[in-house]
């Protein structure tokens, strides 16, 4: 997904599920910080004191820069959840190695993580966490049958969708192509296709298979699962019994799917404005809702946590201040570095899966 989905699809979902805007807000900021998160550089203070960060993304400018982009420790555990072939952790896929690792949508490693991350639901960086989860979990629906490693499971031949036009079908088969040859990673080589909520496109995949998806019915579940699971984090079920809830009504399904057929630019940054300007008219019955993504500049979380830096003697400091313990930007990276431990340390090797 991209800003559109991750952020303001976020937002509605986790109204509608019953969060209030406040926590809405900040579950839906994290869930597209995930994808904005791209700097692992300590940060120095003024007063000596220092934080450490990862990172959780790369801003795809080259798909084939493969020395850059090849890390499994950012795409396995925050874009390609493995699937495990949708088996339980008891069960192992028939081949080799890569068909666990392979992304299923709402598969039973996704659902283990869900319930980890209920574990710190009693944390200060709850919130930051759920959206951290969101963005996984609605991914495992989006970027379902690609993996997190360059491998030829990844290739995409014979590229096609109805919604594009005769010379962007050509344009888009050479680029694809050109991804598949060098650097078959993640959905690379699908290109934006299976971020496009609106789109109904297919493909022949590194298996010989051909791969038809119509991506609304995809955003649909992807939403109506993550009701569900912040419907358990508002019950404070933290069984993650999902199943056990009702997602979204009839009425609420119908509001996100118009928006989604009908807000159609292939830009995901349009269309994030776009959503932006139908939250304000109350087109999703929340009341009027004033919302924005600030990832720079003094709205951000970054700018409240940190502030101005300068440079001391050559180095960039930042001035200290005790609010930082509590900002939200700091309780995002506290989520960042948890979720990513616990989801390779315990959840993925229960499923025979070890990465680095």
């Amino acid at each position: 997904m991209q800003i559109d989905g991750h952020h303001t699809l976020t937002y509605v979902v986790a109204r509608y599920a019953g969060v209030d805007h406040d926590t809405a807000e900040k579950v839906a900021y994290s869930a597209q910080y995930v994808d904005e998160a791209t700097n692992d550089s300590q940060v120095h203070f003024d007063n000596g004191a220092m934080y450490d960060r990862i990172v959780s993304a790369h801003k795809m400018l080259d798909y084939r820069n493969t020395q850059k982009l090849d890390n499994s420790l950012v795409w396995i555990p925050f874009h390609f959840l493995p699937g495990n072939a949708g088996l339980p952790s008891n069960d192992n896929p028939k081949g080799s190695f890569i068909n666990r690792l392979i992304c299923k949508p709402d598969s039973q490693v996704s659902r283990d993580m869900l319930k980890m991350v209920a574990q710190h639901w009693q944390r200060p960086y709850a919130t930051q966490m759920m959206g951290i989860a969101m963005h996984v979990y609605a991914d495992t629906f989006a970027h379902q049958e690609f993996a997190g490693v360059i491998h030829e499971v990844n290739r995409v031949d014979e590229l096609d969708s109805t919604s594009s036009s005769l010379l962007q079908k050509v344009t888009d088969k050479l680029v694809s192509y050109g991804v598949s040859e060098s650097s078959p990673l993640g959905h690379g080589a699908a290109l934006s296709f299976p971020d496009r909520p609106y789109t109904s496109w297919k493909y022949k995949n590194g298996l010989g298979e051909v791969i038809k998806r119509n991506n609304k019915e995809i955003f649909l579940q992807a939403a109506d699962a993550m009701c569900k699971a912040m419907q358990c984090w508002v019950k404070k079920d933290s069984t993650m019994n999902i199943d056990n809830q009702p997602g979204l009504t009839q009425k609420q399904r119908s509001l996100i799917e118009h928006a989604l057929i009908t807000i159609t630019d292939d830009s995901g940054e349009i269309r994030h404005k776009e959503w932006l300007k139908w939250l304000k008219e109350d087109k999703f019955n929340l009341g009027s809702v004033d919302l924005n993504f600030e990832i720079d500049g003094e709205a951000s979380w970054k700018h409240k946590a940190r502030g101005e830096g300068r440079k001391v003697n050559g180095d960039l400091k930042y001035p200290y201040s005790e609010s930082f313990l509590t900002s939200d930007w700091k309780y995002f990276h506290d989520a960042l570095k948890t979720y990513r431990l616990e989801v390779i340390r315990d959840v993925l090797p229960s499923y025979g899966i070890c990465v680095a």
